[in-house]
Protein backbone atom coordinates (compact mmCIF):
# COMPACT_ATOMS: atom_id res chain seq x y z
CA UNK A 1 0.00 0.00 0.00
CA UNK A 2 1.40 3.46 -0.93
CA UNK A 3 1.40 5.52 2.25
CA UNK A 4 1.76 8.99 0.12
CA UNK A 5 -1.26 8.65 -2.40
CA UNK A 6 -3.53 10.30 -0.50
CA UNK A 7 -1.19 12.61 0.19
CA UNK A 8 -0.37 13.74 -3.18
CA UNK A 9 -4.02 13.01 -4.62
CA UNK A 10 -4.50 16.06 -1.77
CA UNK A 11 -1.71 18.06 -3.54
CA UNK A 12 -3.07 17.62 -6.82
CA UNK A 13 -6.76 18.87 -5.69
CA UNK A 14 -5.23 21.33 -3.96
CA UNK A 15 -3.37 22.83 -7.28
CA UNK A 16 -6.21 22.64 -9.23
CA UNK A 17 -8.12 24.88 -7.23
CA UNK A 18 -5.31 26.87 -7.95
CA UNK A 19 -5.14 28.53 -3.91
CA UNK A 20 -2.83 31.50 -4.72
CA UNK A 21 -5.60 32.72 -6.83
CA UNK A 22 -7.82 32.84 -4.03
CA UNK A 23 -7.13 36.30 -3.02
CA UNK A 24 -9.57 37.11 -5.53
CA UNK A 25 -12.28 35.98 -3.18
CA UNK A 26 -10.83 36.95 0.17
CA UNK A 27 -10.12 40.24 -1.55
CA UNK A 28 -13.56 41.82 -2.22
CA UNK A 29 -15.54 40.05 0.51
CA UNK A 30 -12.92 41.58 3.17
CA UNK A 31 -13.58 45.10 1.33
CA UNK A 32 -17.66 43.99 1.72
CA UNK A 33 -17.04 43.26 5.26
CA UNK A 34 -15.46 46.27 6.29
CA UNK A 35 -17.69 48.66 4.43
CA UNK A 36 -20.56 46.91 5.63
CA UNK A 37 -19.02 47.29 9.27
CA UNK A 38 -18.95 51.25 8.66
CA UNK A 39 -22.51 51.33 7.71
CA UNK A 40 -23.46 49.19 10.73
CA UNK A 41 -25.06 46.16 9.26
CA UNK A 42 -22.30 43.55 8.95
CA UNK A 43 -23.92 40.12 9.51
CA UNK A 44 -21.59 37.85 10.41
CA UNK A 45 -23.42 34.63 9.49
CA UNK A 46 -24.35 36.05 5.90
CA UNK A 47 -20.67 37.09 5.72
CA UNK A 48 -19.65 33.67 6.34
CA UNK A 49 -22.18 31.97 3.96
CA UNK A 50 -20.96 34.41 1.07
CA UNK A 51 -17.12 33.80 1.53
CA UNK A 52 -17.57 30.23 1.25
CA UNK A 53 -20.11 30.31 -0.93
CA UNK A 54 -18.03 32.26 -3.20
CA UNK A 55 -14.83 30.30 -2.46
CA UNK A 56 -17.00 27.31 -4.27
CA UNK A 57 -17.59 29.03 -7.24
CA UNK A 58 -13.92 29.87 -8.17
CA UNK A 59 -12.49 27.12 -7.13
CA UNK A 60 -15.25 25.78 -9.85
CA UNK A 61 -14.50 27.90 -12.21
CA UNK A 62 -10.65 27.16 -11.77
CA UNK A 63 -11.29 23.41 -12.25
CA UNK A 64 -14.11 23.71 -15.40
CA UNK A 65 -10.85 25.73 -16.81
CA UNK A 66 -8.46 22.67 -16.05
CA UNK A 67 -11.23 20.91 -17.65
CA UNK A 68 -11.69 22.90 -20.78
CA UNK A 69 -8.26 24.25 -21.37
CA UNK A 70 -7.00 20.53 -21.59
CA UNK A 71 -9.97 19.49 -24.13
CA UNK A 72 -9.57 22.25 -26.30
CA UNK A 73 -5.74 21.56 -26.27
CA UNK A 74 -4.70 24.78 -24.72
CA UNK A 75 -2.27 23.13 -22.05
CA UNK A 76 -0.13 21.18 -24.64
CA UNK A 77 2.10 23.78 -24.87
CA UNK A 78 2.12 25.16 -21.37
CA UNK A 79 5.84 24.62 -19.87
CA UNK A 80 4.62 26.31 -16.79
CA UNK A 81 1.16 27.02 -14.99
CA UNK A 82 -1.06 26.43 -12.14
CA UNK A 83 -2.90 22.99 -12.19
CA UNK A 84 -2.51 21.21 -15.33
CA UNK A 85 -2.91 18.34 -12.95
CA UNK A 86 -4.45 16.69 -15.76
CA UNK A 87 -1.90 17.36 -18.66
CA UNK A 88 0.73 15.52 -15.63
CA UNK A 89 -2.21 12.44 -15.12
CA UNK A 90 -2.51 13.59 -11.62
CA UNK A 91 -5.88 13.63 -11.92
CA UNK A 92 -8.25 11.92 -14.64
CA UNK A 93 -10.79 14.61 -17.01
CA UNK A 94 -13.33 12.80 -15.36
CA UNK A 95 -11.89 13.63 -11.59
CA UNK A 96 -11.64 17.21 -12.89
CA UNK A 97 -15.05 17.56 -14.21
CA UNK A 98 -16.50 15.82 -11.20
CA UNK A 99 -14.72 18.26 -8.60
CA UNK A 100 -16.09 21.07 -10.67
CA UNK A 101 -19.45 20.25 -10.75
CA UNK A 102 -19.76 19.62 -7.11
CA UNK A 103 -18.27 22.99 -6.18
CA UNK A 104 -20.17 24.86 -8.28
CA UNK A 105 -23.31 23.05 -7.52
CA UNK A 106 -22.49 23.74 -3.38
CA UNK A 107 -21.55 27.29 -4.49
CA UNK A 108 -25.56 27.51 -5.70
CA UNK A 109 -26.68 26.09 -2.59
CA UNK A 110 -25.28 28.43 -0.38
CA UNK A 111 -26.31 31.06 -3.01
CA UNK A 112 -29.92 30.25 -2.86
CA UNK A 113 -29.60 30.19 1.38
CA UNK A 114 -28.51 33.95 0.78
CA UNK A 115 -30.93 34.16 -1.44
CA UNK A 116 -33.67 33.88 0.81
CA UNK A 117 -31.70 35.36 3.45
CA UNK A 118 -31.30 38.91 1.77
CA UNK A 119 -33.36 39.93 -1.05
CA UNK A 120 -34.02 39.48 -5.10
CA UNK A 121 -31.31 41.12 -6.58
CA UNK A 122 -28.73 38.53 -5.20
CA UNK A 123 -30.48 36.18 -7.73
CA UNK A 124 -29.50 38.18 -10.46
CA UNK A 125 -26.01 39.02 -9.42
CA UNK A 126 -25.80 35.12 -8.24
CA UNK A 127 -26.77 33.99 -11.74
CA UNK A 128 -24.20 36.36 -13.28
CA UNK A 129 -21.40 34.97 -11.50
CA UNK A 130 -22.37 31.63 -12.30
CA UNK A 131 -22.82 31.92 -16.12
CA UNK A 132 -19.36 33.42 -16.14
CA UNK A 133 -18.15 30.67 -13.61
CA UNK A 134 -19.44 27.86 -16.63
CA UNK A 135 -19.02 30.38 -19.78
CA UNK A 136 -15.58 31.42 -18.83
CA UNK A 137 -14.03 28.13 -20.55
CA UNK A 138 -17.05 26.21 -21.40
CA UNK A 139 -19.46 26.60 -24.18
CA UNK A 140 -19.61 27.79 -27.97
CA UNK A 141 -18.59 31.65 -26.91
CA UNK A 142 -15.97 30.92 -23.92
CA UNK A 143 -15.27 33.94 -23.00
CA UNK A 144 -11.56 33.15 -21.88
CA UNK A 145 -10.69 32.08 -25.59
CA UNK A 146 -12.81 35.55 -27.26
CA UNK A 147 -10.56 38.61 -25.47
CA UNK A 148 -13.22 38.57 -22.44
CA UNK A 149 -11.56 37.27 -19.84
CA UNK A 150 -10.16 40.45 -18.41
CA UNK A 151 -13.12 42.35 -18.46
CA UNK A 152 -15.17 39.44 -17.14
CA UNK A 153 -12.79 38.93 -14.34
CA UNK A 154 -12.73 42.88 -13.60
CA UNK A 155 -16.38 43.26 -13.33
CA UNK A 156 -17.70 40.24 -11.91
CA UNK A 157 -14.46 39.85 -9.00
CA UNK A 158 -14.37 43.20 -8.80
CA UNK A 159 -17.55 45.41 -8.28
CA UNK A 160 -19.96 42.92 -8.32
CA UNK A 161 -18.64 40.53 -5.88
CA UNK A 162 -18.41 43.14 -3.45
CA UNK A 163 -21.76 44.80 -4.11
CA UNK A 164 -23.39 41.23 -4.16
CA UNK A 165 -21.23 40.62 -0.51
CA UNK A 166 -22.45 43.81 0.91
CA UNK A 167 -25.86 43.29 -0.27
CA UNK A 168 -25.86 39.86 1.81
CA UNK A 169 -25.58 41.50 4.90
CA UNK A 170 -27.47 45.41 4.45
CA UNK A 171 -30.19 43.82 2.14
CA UNK A 172 -29.56 47.20 0.26
CA UNK A 173 -27.80 48.52 -2.46
CA UNK A 174 -25.35 51.02 -2.31
CA UNK A 175 -22.56 52.57 -4.51
CA UNK A 176 -19.78 52.91 -2.11
CA UNK A 177 -18.88 48.94 -2.26
CA UNK A 178 -19.33 49.48 -6.56
CA UNK A 179 -16.90 52.44 -6.77
CA UNK A 180 -14.48 51.10 -4.19
CA UNK A 181 -13.79 47.80 -5.42
CA UNK A 182 -12.14 49.56 -8.81
CA UNK A 183 -8.92 49.76 -7.33
CA UNK A 184 -9.07 45.91 -6.46
CA UNK A 185 -10.88 45.30 -9.78
CA UNK A 186 -7.68 46.14 -11.79
CA UNK A 187 -5.53 44.02 -9.95
CA UNK A 188 -7.60 40.66 -9.88
CA UNK A 189 -7.67 41.51 -14.03
CA UNK A 190 -3.82 41.52 -14.09
CA UNK A 191 -3.47 38.82 -12.57
CA UNK A 192 -5.24 36.76 -15.32
CA UNK A 193 -3.51 39.02 -17.71
CA UNK A 194 0.13 37.89 -16.50
CA UNK A 195 -0.86 34.48 -16.97
CA UNK A 196 -2.40 35.31 -20.50
CA UNK A 197 1.01 37.25 -20.89
CA UNK A 198 2.85 34.14 -19.82
CA UNK A 199 0.82 31.56 -22.11
CA UNK A 200 0.63 33.98 -25.23
CA UNK A 201 2.46 31.00 -27.74
CA UNK A 202 0.27 28.47 -26.54
CA UNK A 203 -2.32 29.78 -26.41
CA UNK A 204 -1.94 31.51 -29.96
CA UNK A 205 -1.00 28.54 -31.23
CA UNK A 206 -4.69 26.45 -30.08
CA UNK A 207 -6.46 29.62 -31.12
CA UNK A 208 -7.39 31.14 -27.69
CA UNK A 209 -7.72 34.70 -29.11
CA UNK A 210 -7.07 36.61 -25.64
CA UNK A 211 -6.28 40.00 -25.72
CA UNK A 212 -2.21 39.23 -25.53
CA UNK A 213 -2.81 37.09 -29.00
CA UNK A 214 -5.28 39.25 -30.61
CA UNK A 215 -3.38 42.58 -29.94
CA UNK A 216 0.39 41.07 -29.45
CA UNK A 217 3.65 41.26 -27.00
CA UNK A 218 3.66 44.77 -27.04
CA UNK A 219 -0.03 46.08 -26.64
CA UNK A 220 -0.12 43.24 -23.42
CA UNK A 221 2.59 44.49 -21.62
CA UNK A 222 1.26 48.05 -21.75
CA UNK A 223 -2.17 46.64 -20.44
CA UNK A 224 -0.44 45.07 -17.89
CA UNK A 225 1.40 48.51 -16.93
CA UNK A 226 -2.25 50.17 -17.29
CA UNK A 227 -3.73 47.73 -15.04
CA UNK A 228 -1.09 47.56 -12.25
CA UNK A 229 -0.33 51.43 -12.42
CA UNK A 230 -3.98 51.96 -12.82
CA UNK A 231 -5.08 50.65 -9.35
CA UNK A 232 -2.86 53.05 -7.62
CA UNK A 233 -4.38 55.57 -9.38
CA UNK A 234 -7.38 54.45 -9.06
CA UNK A 235 -6.72 54.07 -5.40
CA UNK A 236 -5.38 58.02 -4.43
CA UNK A 237 -8.68 59.13 -6.37
CA UNK A 238 -10.81 57.18 -4.37
CA UNK A 239 -8.98 58.61 -1.12
CA UNK A 240 -8.61 62.46 -2.44
CA UNK A 241 -12.70 62.54 -3.28
CA UNK A 242 -13.49 61.16 0.02
CA UNK A 243 -14.66 57.18 -1.22
CA UNK A 244 -11.94 55.57 0.74
CA UNK A 245 -10.46 56.36 3.99
CA UNK A 246 -7.13 57.80 3.93
CA UNK A 247 -5.44 55.17 5.82
CA UNK A 248 -6.28 52.67 3.33
CA UNK A 249 -2.80 54.02 1.62
CA UNK A 250 -0.74 51.94 3.24
CA UNK A 251 -1.54 49.78 0.06
CA UNK A 252 1.37 52.16 -1.43
CA UNK A 253 3.86 50.05 0.65
CA UNK A 254 3.44 47.80 -2.07
CA UNK A 255 4.47 50.29 -5.15
CA UNK A 256 8.15 48.46 -4.77
CA UNK A 257 7.29 44.98 -5.88
CA UNK A 258 4.63 46.56 -8.34
CA UNK A 259 7.53 48.30 -9.69
CA UNK A 260 9.84 45.03 -10.03
CA UNK A 261 6.73 42.88 -11.64
CA UNK A 262 5.97 45.98 -14.31
CA UNK A 263 10.00 45.85 -15.22
CA UNK A 264 9.58 42.21 -15.63
CA UNK A 265 6.65 41.74 -17.78
CA UNK A 266 7.92 44.96 -19.98
CA UNK A 267 11.33 43.08 -20.47
CA UNK A 268 10.84 39.38 -19.91
CA UNK A 269 10.02 36.82 -22.92
CA UNK A 270 11.36 33.99 -20.26
CA UNK A 271 8.18 31.68 -19.59
CA UNK A 272 9.31 30.16 -16.52
CA UNK A 273 10.38 34.12 -14.82
CA UNK A 274 6.77 35.17 -16.24
CA UNK A 275 4.94 32.14 -14.67
CA UNK A 276 6.86 33.43 -11.37
CA UNK A 277 5.23 37.29 -11.91
CA UNK A 278 1.70 35.73 -12.44
CA UNK A 279 2.28 34.26 -9.01
CA UNK A 280 3.65 37.19 -7.55
CA UNK A 281 0.87 39.55 -9.30
CA UNK A 282 -1.38 37.45 -7.95
CA UNK A 283 0.28 38.13 -4.07
CA UNK A 284 0.67 42.00 -4.93
CA UNK A 285 -3.61 41.85 -5.39
CA UNK A 286 -3.70 39.96 -2.38
CA UNK A 287 -1.20 42.52 -0.15
CA UNK A 288 -2.91 45.66 -1.75
CA UNK A 289 -6.25 44.75 -1.30
CA UNK A 290 -5.69 43.47 2.12
CA UNK A 291 -3.52 46.79 3.30
CA UNK A 292 -6.76 49.09 1.87
CA UNK A 293 -9.41 46.88 4.28
CA UNK A 294 -6.54 47.25 6.96
CA UNK A 295 -6.25 51.02 6.61
CA UNK A 296 -10.33 50.93 6.13
CA UNK A 297 -10.30 48.95 10.01
CA UNK A 298 -8.08 51.36 11.03
CA UNK A 299 -9.81 54.60 9.77
CA UNK A 300 -13.06 52.93 11.74
CA UNK A 301 -11.15 52.47 15.15
CA UNK A 302 -9.75 56.15 15.41
CA UNK A 303 -13.50 57.12 14.40
CA UNK A 304 -14.72 54.83 17.30
CA UNK A 305 -12.28 56.65 19.65
CA UNK A 306 -12.72 60.00 18.60
CA UNK A 307 -16.34 60.57 17.78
Amino acid sequence: MNMDQPQSRFDAWYSAARPRTLTATYVPLGLAAVIAVEHGVFRPVEFVLALVGVLFLQIGANLINEYFDFKRGADALKVAGQGMTIKNQVLTPVDVLRGAIATVAAGVVIGLILLVLSGPLLFWIGLGGVLVVILYTAGPFPLAYNGLGELAVFVFMGPVMVLGAYYVMAHRVDWIPLIAALPIALTVAAILHANNIRDLEADRAVNKRTLAVRFGLRFARAEYLFLVGGAYVALCVLVVVGVIPWPALLALLTVPEARRLITIVQTSSDSHLLHQAQGRTARLHGRFGYLIIAGWVIALVVASLTG
